[in-house]
C-alpha cells in the first residue's frame, strides 16, 4: 500500500485550487461538496468558476498562484492543464509545507483524490493508486447502484441518536442495535414514510427488552482453506462473532474475515503433536457463551467430519446453552476437485469411505477387507503419519500394489501440492516429499490426465 487512506477534517479549513480550466472545474465539483473554504487562483477562469464565485461558493483571485497563497492551507490542487505551471505551483506549495496534488500526475503529487460514493454523511472512497482509474469508476458505479440513496438519511438520523443508544451496553448489544437499524428497521421506516426518530426510539425499546439475551455458539466449518469456499452463512457468523475459537488448520486469510474487535483464541490440535485438551476447549466454549458472547467455534473443513463436534455440542447442551451448526466444505471435496475426479462413479464405486489415519488410541483400524475390493475409494484424513500403517494393512488384505493413490497437501490453497503414487510406493514416497501442511490421501484415485490444477505443484512417486 503506497497510499494510506484517511478522511481529512476540512470543515472551515482552507483548500486552494491553482488553475481555471476544465481540470480545475472537475476537482471543484467534488471540493464544493465539502465544508472547506475554497480559494481559486486563475488568470482566465472558466464561466463555471466565475458563477460559483458570484454565488459565494468560493473565493476567486484572478492572478497566478504565489507561495504566500499556500500559507494556512490544508491542501493545494495544481490544476491548470499546463504541466510546467502545475510543477511550479507544486514546488511553491511544498516549500510552504502544504500537501499538494498535481492533477493527472501521480508521481508529482503528495496525495490522490479517490473516486467517491457520496451518501453524506456516509462516504466511500475508492483508490487504485493511479493504476486503474477505469476500475475505480466501475466499482463506484456498482456501489452507486447498490447503496440506497436513503442511506445518508438513515445515517444522519442514527448520528443524532447515538447518545440515546448508549443506554445499551458497549459491544454486542450496541452493535446489534445499529445493525438492526441499518439492515431492517431503518429501511422499513423509510419505505413506510414513518418519522425516523420515532422508529429509532421504538427499535431501542425492543433492544432494551432483549438486552439479557443469552450467548450462542455456532460450530462453523471454515472449509479447506480457500476463503472463497467459505459459505455465506459462515461468513455472516464471523462478521457478528464476539469470540472466535479456531483450529490450527484454519487459514489465516479466513481469520482475517472476523471482526477486528473479535477475540481470536487458538485451540489447535495436531495428530501425535501438541494440542489443547478437549475438556479445556469445551470449558472455553461454555465460559464464553455463558458470558453472553456470540461465539464461533471455527473448524477446518466441515465440523461434522472428524472434528470432535459431538463432544463440544454435548458440553454446550449439558450447560443449557444455545448452539447451531454451520456446515463447511470438507477437504475431501476440495482434494478430489483439485485432481479433476469425483468421489463416486458409476461402474467403479457406489460408496465412498471417509476414514481417519489415527484416533485417540493411535493408528485407526478400518474394514481393510472392504477397502481391498476392486474399485474401492477412500479419503483418508490425518493420514501422513499413518501412511505406512495403512499401506501395510491394505497390502496384507490383498489390495493390488498398483492401486492409484493421490495425496493432496493444502487442498484449495495457493501452496496446494499434489503427490501422485501407488499403494506399493506410498511409502517412502510420502516421507520423501516432506509434506508440512495438512494432507488428504485419496485411495483408489489418480488425477485426470488432462487436468492441471491451478496454483498446484505436482510430484510423481516412482
Amino acid at each position: 500500500m503506497k497510499h494510506f487512506p484517511i478522511f481529512l477534517a476540512v470543515e472551515g479549513k482552507s483548500i486552494v485550487v491553482a488553475g481555471g480550466d476544465e481540470a480545475a472545474v472537475a476537482k471543484l465539483r467534488l471540493l464544493l461538496k465539502t465544508e472547506a473554504a475554497i480559494t481559486v487562483y486563475a488568470q482566465a477562469p472558466t464561466q463555471a468558476i466565475v458563477d460559483w464565485a458570484a454565488d459565494g461558493q468560493l473565493t476567486l483571485v484572478q492572478r497566478r498562484f504565489e507561495q504566500r497563497d499556500a500559507e494556512g492551507a490544508s491542501l493545494v490542487y495544481a490544476a491548470s492543464d499546463d504541466d510546467a505551471e502545475d510543477a511550479r505551483v507544486a514546488d511553491l506549495a511544498n516549500s510552504a509545507g502544504v500537501l499538494t496534488i498535481m492533477v493527472d500526475n501521480l508521481h508529482g503529487s503528495d496525495f490522490i483524490t479517490p473516486a467517491i460514493v457520496d451518501r453524506d454523511p456516509v462516504t466511500i472512497a475508492i483508490g487504485t493508486e493511479g493504476a486503474a482509474p477505469v476500475l475505480a469508476r466501475k466499482i463506484k458505479r456498482h456501489l452507486e447502484e447498490t447503496l440506497s440513496p436513503a442511506l445518508g438519511l438513515l445515517a444522519k438520523a442514527g448520528k443524532a441518536f447515538r447518545d440515546s443508544a448508549e443506554i445499551l451496553d458497549f459491544g454486542r448489544p450496541r452493535r446489534a442495535f445499529w445493525a438492526d437499524w441499518y439492515d431492517r428497521a431503518g429501511p422499513l421506516a423509510q419505505s413506510e414514510g414513518r418519522p425516523l426518530e420515532a422508529a429509532l426510539h421504538d427499535l431501542l425499546s425492543t433492544h432494551i427488552a432483549a438486552k439479557d439475551e443469552p450467548g450462542h455458539v455456532a460450530f462453523v466449518g471454515a472449509g479447506p482453506g480457500d476463503p472463497e469456499l467459505l459459505t455465506l452463512k459462515a461468513r455472516n457468523a464471523l462478521d457478528t462473532a464476539d469470540v472466535v475459537i479456531h483450529d490450527r488448520l484454519v487459514a489465516p486469510e479466513i481469520l482475517e474475515l472476523a471482526r477486528r474487535e473479535a477475540t481470536l483464541i487458538p485451540a489447535g490440535k495436531e495428530g501425535f503433536g501438541p494440542a489443547m485438551a478437549q475438556d479445556d476447549i469445551n470449558a472455553l466454549i461454555v465460559t464464553h457463551v455463558q458470558s453472553g458472547a456470540k461465539v464461533v467455534r471455527l473448524k477446518g473443513g466441515d465440523p461434522s467430519v472428524f472434528g470432535r463436534l459431538d463432544e463440544e455440542v454435548d458440553a454446550v447442551a449439558e450447560a443449557g446453552l444455545d448452539w447451531s451448526i454451520v456446515p463447511g466444505i470438507t477437504s475431501a471435496s476440495a482434494a478430489v476437485a483439485a485432481i479433476g475426479q469425483s468421489l463416486t462413479k458409476r461402474t467403479r464405486n457406489s460408496d465412498i469411505r471417509l476414514i481417519t489415519g489415527h484416533d485417540i488410541q493411535g493408528f485407526a483400524d478400518q474394514d481393510w477387507a472392504a477397502l481391498a475390493k476392486p474399485g474401492a475409494v477412500a479419503a483418508i484424513y490425518m493420514g501422513k503419519r499413518a501412511a505406512r500403517f495403512v499401506q501395510g494393512r491394505l497390502l496384507m488384505h490383498g489390495t493390488p500394489r498398483a492401486t492409484p493413490v493421490t495425496v493432496v497437501e493444502n487442498a484449495s490453497r495457493p501452496d496446494q501440492r499434489i503427490l501422485t503414487t501407488t499403494l506399493e510406493t506410498l511409502e517412502p514416497t510420502l516421507t520423501d516429499a516432506q509434506l508440512s501442511g495438512p494432507a488428504l490421501i485419496l485411495f483408489g484415485l489418480a488425477p485426470r490426465n488432462e487436468v492441471k490444477p491451478v496454483n498446484a505443484q505436482t510430484a510423481v512417486g516412482q
